[in-house]
């Protein structure tokens, strides 16, 4: 199949969703499993929420039950499946009772006992190009852990906290100082969460937001300044993530410019995609 009337792609792109339970948003990676050029990975070791997530993706997703972390046996706090507040890491009664609605959230029904694996330790996964976590508070642990099924990895989409809701959670500040060693930069923003502190209530509505920031999912990328160190299949890969899975125009346009002078696309390609691009953004699933 050609993508965006540009070129073919050999292989698929490898997604790794850690976290995977759907609980209302539509995953960003979506496009790419719709025109089928995507392979999801998903890790869901909650597995009240296996089942939909088999019946979305079907033959298209390879389920993982591990919980991924360090390799130690650790407590696993579970809260009501809706909350999406489950975790690895202990809630912070001090963190979760400063924002209104956070002390009903963070409410443990259970605690159990688990196994947890590296991420490197996990044999039948292949190596990742797109990553998207959302494991309230562990995500810097698994990816520390995961460097070697990680290194030719694209973009990251990872959940950041400003205020931390567990503990020994990482900060914002932290996660992106161990990424931007890693070779990745910030990209873009894609959802900022602010949130209401107790014990004042906004239009009686304990969800309307105030000022203060929560947390936001945020997107690092492969330094576009350092295209010399990825090879042409790898910028191809980048540039469907960076189309579909964010609508990232310029930054297509440019990774679209690094293969014409590789002479891997013709010189009109980045001219071609310009006056298209609006077609694409728009296009339906195939």
């Amino acid at each position: 199949m050609n993508y965006l009337d540009l070129f073919d792609l050999e292989e698929k792109i490898q997604i790794m969703d850690v976290g995977a339970a759907a609980i209302s948003e539509i995953p960003v990676y979506k496009k790419l499993m719709d025109i089928g050029i995507g392979k999801l990975n998903a890790f869901e070791g909650d597995q009240r929420h296996s089942t939909k997530l088999k019946e979305e993706y079907g033959d298209n997703i390879i389920l993982f039950t591990d919980f991924l972390f360090d390799g130690t046996i650790q407590n696993l706090y579970l809260a009501k499946p809706n909350t999406g507040m489950t975790s690895l890491l202990k809630p912070k009664e001090n963190a979760n009772n400063f924002f209104n609605g956070f002390d009903r959230f963070s409410k443990i029904e259970k605690v159990d006992k688990v196994y947890t694996k590296k991420l490197n330790d996990i044999d039948d996964l292949p190596l990742i190009d797109f990553v998207k976590m959302d494991i309230q508070g562990s995500e810097l642990t698994v990816l520390k852990n995961g460097l070697d099924k990680l290194k030719n990895c694209l973009a990251v989409q990872i959940e950041v906290s400003y205020i931390c809701l567990y503990e020994n959670q990482p900060s914002f500040g932290e996660v992106d100082i161990w990424m931007r060693s890693k070779g990745f930069v910030p990209h873009c923003f894609l959802d900022i969460k602010r949130w209401s502190i107790k014990p004042t209530i906004f239009n009686n509505n304990f969800r309307t937001p105030g000022n203060q920031l929560l947390e936001s999912d945020i997107v690092y990328i492969k330094d576009p300044l350092q295209l010399n160190q990825l090879s042409d299949d790898q910028i191809k890969k980048f540039i469907l993530i960076s189309h579909y899975c964010f609508t990232s125009i310029d930054l297509t346009a440019f990774l679209i410019i690094e293969l014409e002078k590789r002479k891997i696309l013709s010189k009109d390609s980045f001219k071609k995609y310009i006056n298209n691009v609006k077609k694409f953004i728009n296009e339906s699933p195939k």
